[in-house]
């Protein structure tokens, strides 16, 4: 399998500082209509599992604390 060649990131970024999954928040995960969001088992703080985001926002728009941030591409502003 190659390796990527530079770095490379996902369009949804939950800062964990303020995600509060592990109180049971369950938010994102619930109002993403792709299902491409989790909560990590380790962690206990929700994270992007597939990269397959419409760039829809209801996990941005939804999150009680703007834990939640999608990163959207330029081109489609």
């Amino acid at each position: 399998m190659p390796l990527a060649s530079q770095e490379t990131t996902v369009p949804v970024v939950v800062d964990e500082a303020k995600c509060i999954a592990e109180k049971g928040c369950t938010v994102c995960v619930e109002v993403c209509p792709l299902d491409v969001l989790r909560i990590s088992d380790m962690s206990k703080k929700a994270y992007m599992a597939y990269d397959e985001c419409w760039y829809c926002m209801p996990c941005e728009a939804d999150c009680p604390t703007g834990a939640v941030t999608v990163n959207i591409p330029y081109l489609l502003k």
